[in-house]
């Protein structure tokens, strides 16, 4: 057999050859190789897991794992593991897969209404990698507190309500440090020579804002609210703030998830020194996490001579507000008469 038939055999078993393993490769890397029935699902990879652990996650993901298997080695995946929170689509091929192992997705979060920072933990530790465990440590620990001019009472009013982006995989301590940093944004010079103003701290302005929030859910009234409350500040007298009462009530029980509806009665003198009934001033930190139109509210507080305000039955929602305490008190006795037809009882 002469050369050139020798190289045309060899050229096309070559050929023959290549197309097997083109068809192999292609049947491995680039048919669909998902079963799964919902059209996206979120894979989290625990930071430093290994490709063990990765099988055990994806695998109930995966119709042929030893497809998938090959392009996770082929790609060098499988000896570069990487973590944080990806993407699977329906129908994807286990070449799509595994590029999209290697792209972390970034997570919004949102948190308000958060009534302690035990609570608000976790919620956090609900939608991020981080435990609740970590994540009170790297938010308490003393240098963290001193560095940002906080106190374990007053560690709450770090957080400004809104919407975060943070990798799934973050770590506690850089939580702490992005909240930190917002905090300070969020506390700019017009904000800040406001709370001046007031001769308050702006962890001071949170506390209050806190009472406001939870004494009215009406934006366009708590303006007047703080006004009232300021006003009693600049009097020397007490809050006198119900909502500080239920949160006193809760922390002395423990018990965050009860619903109180009115209080009155020996629940006004709950030894605590959060009940703003029996302490003059300021609690020691927040009763929750309040809206920003509630600190923007103290911030910006209506100027009256209000004092005295009392839920209104005409208009719910809203208060009825008074200079005098007779006068308040006819307003007191409608409320009483109205909430005790509704049988809500003390």
């Amino acid at each position: 057999m002469d050369t050139k038939k020798i190289i045309s055999i060899i050229a096309v078993a070559g050929i023959v050859v290549a197309s097997i393993i083109g068809v192999y490769v292609y049947i491995n890397a680039f048919t669909h190789n998902t079963q799964f029935s919902q059209e996206e699902v979120y894979v989290y990879i625990p930071t430093d897991a290994n490709y063990e652990q990765v099988k055990e996650i994806v695998s109930p993901l995966v119709k042929d794992f030893e497809k998938f298997d090959f392009v996770a080695t082929s790609r060098n995946y499988s000896t570069n593991v990487k973590s944080g929170k990806f993407l699977f689509k329906k129908d994807m091929t286990s070449f799509d897969m595994v590029r999209s192992l290697r792209l972390n997705v970034p997570v919004n979060v949102a948190f308000n209404n958060q009534e302690t920072l035990t609570k608000l933990m976790l919620r956090l530790a609900t939608q991020l990698e981080p435990d609740t465990l970590a994540l009170n440590q790297a938010f308490t620990n003393e240098s963290f507190l001193i560095e940002n001019g906080l106190t374990k009472e007053t560690a709450l009013t770090l957080f400004i309500p809104n919407s975060y982006e943070f990798y799934w995989n973050v770590s506690a301590k850089k939580i702490a440090d992005k909240m930190a940093k917002e905090h300070k944004k969020f506390w700019n010079a017009e904000r800040l020579a406001k709370a001046k103003a007031l001769n308050m701290t702006p962890a001071q302005v949170y506390t209050l804002a806190s009472i406001v929030h939870k004494e009215t859910v009406k934006a366009d009234e708590r303006p007047r609210v703080a006004g009232a409350y300021l006003n009693r500040i600049q009097q020397d007298m007490p809050l006198q703030a119900d909502p500080t009462v239920i949160y006193a009530i809760k922390e002395k029980s423990g018990d965050f998830d009860q619903i109180i509806k009115r209080v009155g009665g020996s629940n006004l003198f709950v030894k605590s020194p959060y009940n703003t009934y029996i302490n003059k001033g300021l609690p020691p930190g927040p009763i929750a996490m309040p809206d920003i139109s509630a600190i923007d509210a103290v911030l910006n507080a209506e100027k009256h001579n209000f004092i005295y305000f009392c839920a209104d039955p005409n208009r719910p929602g809203y208060h009825s507000f008074e200079t005098t305490y007779e006068a308040h008190m006819i307003n007191a006795k409608k409320y009483a008469a109205w909430v005790n037809k509704l049988g809500i009882k003390l």
